[in-house]
């Protein structure tokens, strides 16, 4: 797939992504009002939707319905988005600056940021729970089973603890690794299953995708570590030289950019070894992975 027809593709899903937060955030005439405000601020108008993109590029593999695709890709992006409001709270990374635009907890305020970030994460659920979109009961668990287990102390949530210790603890690269599969690997993971899941593929006969998704999800981060380090917070919309500052072990400070970057690109051609099942119908999943270390924010 050429460079200009994934932009297409991800302008696209930018485009229902944000169509579909306006409705599901329609800001109510009540006192709720702020907190709808809230939430509107830190879902729309941002961010690269690999989520969503991710899930609506498995799910594709299998025929299945874009109305199902997106129902998914916007569960993942609400856990995704409530995690960045979280993380850039005071009592976490305080950050001012996310996706080019103040951070939740500056825009309104830390109260209204936390009650924003605990309703994204409700709705996700609600999203996977809804029988018109998704009438198959058993996809439906499997979906929430999967995202809870990709959300919580076994993946995202369990990587940012082990990210708040890595301030005051030196790891090693095999702790950085499983830091990083955690933390951001666990819901890009997820992605690539729910699209098999909505496919009704077998557990046993995801194992190719499985792999792909570990491998972008780890080269994914190594870019992130290489804008940390190269890049501009004009750019990357977001403050950088933060883990430096804060004397973190990244994939940059342990391997040097160099070796990083070497490492990122044969991430990406081990993602592209593990789709060889797959034909043409699989270019928008290996095109993915070329975007997820080439991209500058």
């Amino acid at each position: 797939m050429a460079p200009d027809q994934l932009v297409a593709v991800i302008d696209g899903i930018s485009a229902d992504v944000d169509a579909a937060f306006d409705r599901l955030l329609a800001v109510p005439d009540d006192a709720r009002a702020r907190l709808y405000l809230a939430m509107r601020h830190a879902a729309m108008g941002g961010g690269k939707r690999l989520r969503p993109l991710l899930v609506r590029a498995t799910a594709q593999l299998f025929n299945i319905d874009v109305s199902q695709s997106l129902q998914a890709g916007l569960a993942v992006e609400c856990i995704h988005v409530y995690s960045l409001i979280h993380d850039d709270l005071p009592c976490m990374d305080d950050d001012d600056m996310r996706r080019g635009k103040p951070t939740v907890h500056k825009a309104f305020d830390e109260a209204t940021a936390v009650l924003a970030g605990d309703s994204l994460h409700a709705i996700a659920f609600e999203l996977l729970a809804d029988g018109h979109v998704l009438p198959d009961p058993f996809v439906r668990a499997e979906l929430s089973h999967a995202l809870a287990h990709a959300s919580g102390p076994a993946g995202m949530a369990g990587g940012q603890m082990m990210d708040l210790e890595a301030e005051t603890t030196t790891f090693d690269l095999g702790t950085v690794t499983r830091l990083q599969q955690l933390k951001t690997g666990a819901l890009i993971s997820y992605c690539v299953e729910a699209g098999a899941i909505l496919g009704r593929i077998a557990p046993e006969g995801r194992t190719g995708l499985r792999g792909y998704a570990r491998d972008v999800g780890l080269a994914f981060q190594i870019a992130d570590d290489l804008i940390d380090v190269e890049g501009d917070a004009a750019t990357a919309g977001k403050a950088v030289g933060k883990d430096a500052a804060q004397g973190k072990a990244t994939f940059v400070s342990l391997l040097g950019v160099e070796r990083a970057r070497a490492q990122a690109h044969a991430l990406v051609e081990q993602a592209h070894a593990h789709l060889h099942g797959f034909g043409a119908e699989a270019d928008l999943l290996r095109a993915i992975a070329r975007f997820a270390v080439e991209r500058k924010r």
